[in-house]
């Protein structure tokens, strides 16, 4: 079996990710807000609205604090001449092998929350699908959208 892939992107992603769960996070706590002014309103239990609060602070806690840092440990990548070896994946491991030779363009970009970082992604598209390598500081990802351009034109000149 194939050795895993070294390259790790930025560790900033994690405050990004966690930034952007933390905004995601506000819609149920809204929901949960909402319910409880309905509860008041229309006098029915508070027990459902204090059930969706658990429920809320629970699922936010997941996904701000612990989700973002598993993700982060298994994001890996590395450029090899003929190919990108891409692997990322709480549960689902993926493991993706994309032949220089199929790649057709490589874009970066970058949101909001990853320009307040200082970050940007990489996407690499091929006839077939894109892929996506995020949260690379933003040299590391201009140089790397650089290189890959490069060695896809001269594998595309080989043939």
């Amino acid at each position: 079996m194939r050795q895993s892939p070294k390259e790790r992107i930025a560790e900033d992603a994690i405050k990004a990710w966690q930034l952007n769960a933390t905004l995601m996070a506000l819609i149920p706590l809204i929901v949960t807000i909402t319910l409880f002014v309905l509860a008041n309103i229309f006098s029915f239990s508070y027990w459902y609205a204090i059930g969706l609060l658990v429920v809320t602070i629970v699922e936010s806690i997941i996904t701000i604090f612990l989700i973002p840092k598993i993700r982060w440990n298994r994001w890996r990548y590395q450029i090899y001449d003929q190919e990108i070896y891409i692997q990322h994946g709480i549960i689902i491991v993926t493991r993706t092998l994309v032949p220089m030779i199929r790649v057709q363009h490589v874009d970066t970009k970058q949101g909001p929350i990853l320009k307040r970082y200082g970050l940007s992604s990489l996407t690499i598209s091929t006839a077939a699908t894109t892929h996506e390598i995020p949260a690379l500081l933003e040299e590391e990802a201009s140089a790397l959208r650089d290189q890959i351009s490069e060695l896809a034109r001269v594998e595309q000149d080989d043939v």
